[in-house]
């Protein structure tokens, strides 16, 4: 894989040179990615908060726009610059790694080789500079396995390939931020990873890197594990004996403005209103069924920890619905908005 990343890729002169550059990968080429990519592009509002990169295979771009009927010109990034170029031409950055036939619709060695290539390729453009930040679409751990790289998925392949020790999933759709304490992993190893020594470390990650996302001091929930965060007891101990305890330091030691536990049926839904700036969930479905019944199609994945800024979506591969030119792209574009909002603020600060 050679990426010239020497040169930043021409730009029509029409383009507000303000606005930072935002490389998006395309994720598997077999799911709905290339699809909500060029959905998502196509609509010209993009165009009024970043300078849009494509990561992928420009042939198998071109091609899949046809077969959508999306009306976009992509040119490789690479090529002279060009004063005839339309304005909402896009440039792609172009791996050529999809030469080869493969399945759309199911994992395969090529799309999941493809799509951890399109992941290097976007880290190495940011470490280059010549992208402000990244937006990735989804992309499918078998299919990333087969490909050779064995990852649970984008948040731990971005933190290695940046080199980064402390890093956390995160959500933001509205006014509503929830960090996890676990991710991919058991429901019985989610509880058993609720101890107050990584709480204390997660809401004061949560308020570091948020507040810095935000440029302002922010306020954060913490929300219960047990029905009702366990009603004194009545419905289990974890309350009491892990996630108080780290509130307490959090507020005492360490000056946050923290509170909680807080029932976890209601406490999303209070922050989604704006109550609170942060909730911090205990473990992964507890936060993505709220975040999603909230507003899935317009939430965010926002990787917190990385030196560079990551957004994502809030949706996986999809093979069900591939090749059907039925993909919603909200999230996407959503994705898109919010990481160029975060590289202008980084940008102007």
């Amino acid at each position: 894989m050679n990426v010239d990343s020497s040169k930043k890729p021409p730009i029509d002169t029409h383009t507000k040179e303000n606005l930072p550059y935002v490389g998006i990968t395309i994720g598997d080429p077999a799911g709905i990615g290339p699809e909500i990519v060029l959905k998502a592009i196509s609509e010209n509002d993009q165009r009024d908060v970043c300078r849009p990169m494509i990561i992928g295979d420009l042939r198998f771009l071109r091609q899949l726009a046809e077969e959508i009927d999306v009306r976009i010109e992509l040119f490789d990034a690479d090529a002279p610059a060009n004063p005839d170029r339309p304005y909402l031409a896009v440039p792609v950055i172009d791996l050529g790694n999809l030469r080869e036939e493969f399945p759309r619709g199911i994992e395969s060695e090529i799309a999941g080789k493809a799509s951890a290539e399109y992941i290097v390729a976007a880290v190495d453009l940011w470490k280059s500079g010549k992208i402000d930040a990244i937006v990735t679409a989804p992309i499918n751990k078998k299919a990333l396995a087969l490909g050779g790289y064995d990852y649970p998925g984008h948040t731990e392949f971005l933190a290695e390939l940046t080199d980064t020790k402390d890093f956390a999933m995160s959500f933001f759709a509205g006014k509503l931020c929830v960090v996890l304490l676990s991710t991919h992993v058991s429901l019985r190893n989610a509880i058993a990873l609720i101890k107050t020594d990584k709480l204390v470390d997660l809401i004061r990650f949560t308020e570091q890197k948020v507040s810095a996302l935000l440029k302002r001091k922010i306020k954060i929930a913490v929300a219960g594990l047990n029905p009702h965060a366990s009603e004194d007891g009545m419905f289990g101990n974890e309350e009491a004996d892990e996630i108080i305890p780290a509130i307490e330091v959090c507020r005492e030691k360490f000056g946050i403005d923290v509170v909680g536990p807080f029932s976890p049926d209601t406490i999303f839904l209070r922050g989604f209103e704006g109550e609170f700036d942060a909730v911090v969930s205990c473990y992964h479905d507890q936060a993505t069924i709220a975040v999603k019944c909230l507003s899935f199609g317009a939430s965010v994945n926002v990787t917190l920890g990385l030196p560079l800024i990551r957004t994502s979506v809030d949706h996986g591969t999809a093979y069900d619905i591939v090749g059907k030119n039925s993909a919603d792209s909200s999230s996407l574009r959503s994705a898109i908005k919010l990481a160029a909002e975060f590289a202008g603020i980084r940008k102007n600060s």
